[in-house]
């Protein structure tokens, strides 16, 4: 008989408090049990794996230095390709004098990954490294937000936080199914990637403001725009001091009571005369120290992917089913201002409650915050909520 790792590891659980006798629960010899409780490497099977086949290192010491060198490479977060390993297993073999080493083929390479756990992973993001004694500046921002929270003795829906999110007019996608061997994989776009920036808005408790879309351009677009989502122009597209006055007043302006307003380190967030502006609706403000995203920001540790994908969706079932113009040329011309404002409004209404409250849970900016808490500790007030959870489309 053969069993799976996934077996395997129930047979050992139940026997660290049972003993290895309990191995007559799933019918399995004694032996058996004890021989699976003294090998470590079981949890990192596939569950339905069901043995560790593969030949043994016959250079482990070359394997041994040759991990170490792909692990000090990537605590400095350098990249490694398959061929630099091959490179640098040469240049061990050389240096180590072993004459008989056959490696540095691509098969080897790839044997050697299986046997230390490595494979190849795309990027999932490029930035800079964290900024001197980075630690210490998250526990004295997270200090001084839980000191005004308890001050100001802000519930989870008073605590705010706004963040940009870049998107484009084609939103295509990087794979495609494709017959076997085509060299040549083309993907149908408008050819019009002027980016449009997005802003959202949403507060701890899960409750999402009205986003508000800014377009690169001079003037207003002359279609009827929707209510549920506020547009803005300006020459870059880019947030500057004059669209973080109307995004106070277009969506954050609904706000009665005290709150906090939880903002990135953007030059235009730092204007005296834009924190003055918020100030005058009895809102407070803390800056998010530079270079700490992947820390601090909500939006960026679980609603950005999510939302991207929607309005992904939605603008490749415009290319799919949607009606469209061209030029004389025969060019297809780019989503109009609405369709996209409709991306927006139906990508922010699909993203979860429990989706942005467990962004600010991976933060840990709240004080006491237990995600086994009960919602009702965390519902907005009908009175001064920010937004409702679905913002209507209405024009």
């Amino acid at each position: 008989k053969s069993y799976t790792a996934d077996f395997k590891l129930c047979v050992v659980t139940y026997a660290k408090d049972n003993g290895n006798r309990a191995g007559r629960k799933y019918s399995v010899n004694e032996k058996s049990v004890w021989e699976w409780r003294k090998k470590q490497k079981l949890r990192k099977l596939h569950p339905r794996k069901r043995a560790r086949h593969g030949k043994k290192a016959k250079w482990p010491n070359l394997e041994q230095n040759l991990l170490k060198w792909i692990c000090a490479q990537r605590e400095n977060k350098q990249a490694v390709s398959t061929v630099a390993i091959q490179l640098k297993a040469r240049l061990m073999d050389m240096e180590q004098k072993i004459y008989d080493f056959n490696g540095g083929s691509e098969n080897w390479v790839y044997k050697f990954m299986q046997r230390n756990n490595l494979s190849v992973c795309a990027q999932t993001s490029i930035g800079q490294r964290f900024p001197d004694e980075w630690e210490m500046k998250i526990d004295d921002f997270k200090t001084f937000v839980f000191k005004e929270i308890n001050q100001l003795g802000l519930k989870p829906n008073k605590v705010i936080y706004m963040h940009k999110v870049p998107m484009s007019f084609d939103i295509s996608a990087t794979q495609s199914v494709e017959e076997t061997g085509s060299k040549t994989v083309r993907v149908a776009t408008t050819s019009h990637e002027r980016t449009c920036f997005t802003v959202l808005a949403c507060a701890a408790n899960g409750d999402k403001l009205k986003p508000m879309v800014i377009f690169k351009r001079v003037t207003m677009p002359r279609e009827k725009l929707l209510a549920g989502v506020s547009v803005i122009c300006n020459k870059k597209g880019w947030m500057n001091t004059d669209v973080m006055k109307t995004w106070t007043d277009s969506c954050f302006h609904a706000q009665k009571a005290k709150s906090l307003l939880l903002l990135d380190s953007l030059a235009a967030h730092k204007e005296t005369s834009v924190q003055k502006h918020i100030n005058t609706i009895s809102a407070h403000i803390s800056v998010i120290p530079g270079g700490l995203t992947c820390k601090l920001q909500p939006l960026d540790m679980a609603v950005n992917h999510p939302f991207k994908c929607f309005v992904q969706e939605e603008w490749d079932n415009w290319m799919t089913n949607g009606e469209h113009t061209f030029t004389p040329a025969g060019r297809q011309h780019h989503a109009t201002y609405v369709e996209v404002c409709k991306w927006v409004l139906a990508a922010w209404n699909r993203i979860k409650q429990a989706t942005i409250w467990n962004g600010f849970c991976k933060c840990a900016i709240l004080p006491d915050v237990d995600s086994s808490s009960s919602e009702s500790d965390y519902d907005s007030d009908s009175d001064s909520a920010p937004q409702t959870s679905t913002i209507t489309e209405a024009c």
